[in-house]
């Protein structure tokens, strides 16, 4: 079972697709919040989560205080799962917009005129890596002069490659998990 972490909807319980997903660890989400919230990174912040799942991340940052959040999922199966949660979440928090979009990333971030903050990048672990910096490439019109990125992958895939206008901050190691922040250049 998944749950929110912390904020308003703390302890609310997430459904997880059947198949076909990898949700990120219970542990992996709270040291990542944990960090994000020291720096004063989700308040009020515009959130985008990219290959949603059951849109764990984007749920969690709206409980602890983002101003929206847009989960975008490929898998319809998915989908249907993150709305389910979104629904849940929205319940506890009515004021902050949260929308699910079935489509894929790229498609997504081609279509859209919003602007983010904080994005989650969690594709599956198989996408390879010119896959993944061409979504990568496709974010950058849509973030904030001071956004910040989260692009979470195998460890086993090394650093992914950016394009010149992101730039690597930093990474953590959780065991065959790596999350990398990047910014805008």
């Amino acid at each position: 079972m998944m749950r929110i972490i912390s904020g308003r909807a703390g302890s609310l319980a997430l459904a997880v697709p059947d198949a076909g997903t990898r949700p990120t660890s219970d542990r992996v989400r709270e040291s990542l919040f944990g960090a994000l919230q020291s720096a004063g990174l989700i308040a009020d912040a515009a959130v985008l989560d990219l290959f949603a799942g059951s849109g764990a991340l984007g749920l969690e940052a709206v409980s602890r205080g983002a101003a929206s959040a847009v989960l975008v999922e490929r898998s319809s199966r998915a989908a249907a799962v993150a709305e389910r949660n979104a629904r849940a979440v929205a319940a506890t928090l009515p004021e902050r917009p949260i929308r699910v979009h079935r489509s894929t990333a790229d498609a997504f971030l081609r279509s859209t005129t919003a602007i983010f903050d904080l994005v989650f990048v969690d594709p599956p672990y198989d996408l390879d890596a010119a896959a993944l910096s061409v979504t990568l490439g496709e974010l950058v019109p849509r973030l904030s002069a001071d956004a910040v990125v989260i692009v979470e992958r195998a460890t086993r895939s090394g650093t992914p490659s950016l394009p010149t206008t992101l730039a690597h901050e930093r990474d953590k190691k959780y065991g065959d998990t790596t999350l990398w922040w990047v910014r805008p250049t």
